[in-house]
């Protein structure tokens, strides 16, 4: 079993997020027993018998040899094209309830910390309060609504929470069954 993983800067840590697990199934690239597997979605029109490796999601090889992505380019708008590349070949995606999406900040993708209900998300008002912004510009106007919502976040909802590489601001949008 591997013991030191492939660091990911725009997902620095896959095994807290469940991602990247242990497991002692063979990677479906290399065809290795590395004692990780990656557990999250991926994107192709191959067929792709079982799953990969860390190892072959950080180098590409993966996302290369079944022309696919770990996560749509949806939300990544103003990022250079290997930014792009780095977050949708060569970064572990994650598991949410809709189709998971990057954001980005200060003209880099953010760095995705996990999923969190609202404890956790009233941590990073900066983050609270974009999402407030946000959930208002998409409809939801009424005030006592929007808190309920927001205050409930880990009981049929929730929010992904990700961090800025430049400012090291936090911000979120909310993900729902």
């Amino acid at each position: 079993m591997s013991t030191s993983l492939p660091f990911f800067r725009y997902h620095p840590d896959p095994v807290a997020s469940g991602s990247i697990r242990a497991s002692a199934e063979t990677c479906a690239c290399c065809g290795r027993d590395t004692g990780w597997i990656y557990t999250a979605t991926f994107y192709t029109a191959h067929d792709v018998d079982g799953r990969f490796c860390p190892w072959c999601i950080a180098d590409g090889s993966a996302a290369e040899r079944f022309a696919g992505e770990f996560t749509d380019s949806y939300g990544l708008d103003g990022v250079s094209e290997d930014v792009l590349h780095e977050v949708t070949r060569r970064t572990p995606g994650f598991h949410a309830w809709q189709d998971p999406h990057w954001l980005v900040h200060c003209q880099d993708a953010a760095a995705f910390v996990g999923e969190v209900g609202y404890g956790e998300l009233a941590a990073h008002p900066e983050a609270l309060d974009q999402l407030r912004v946000d959930m208002r510009i998409d409809g939801l106007r009424d005030e006592h609504q929007l808190e309920n919502f927001l205050t409930h976040l880990g009981e049929g909802a929730t929010a992904m929470l990700f961090r800025c590489t430049i400012c090291g601001d936090h911000l979120a949008y909310a993900d729902a069954s």
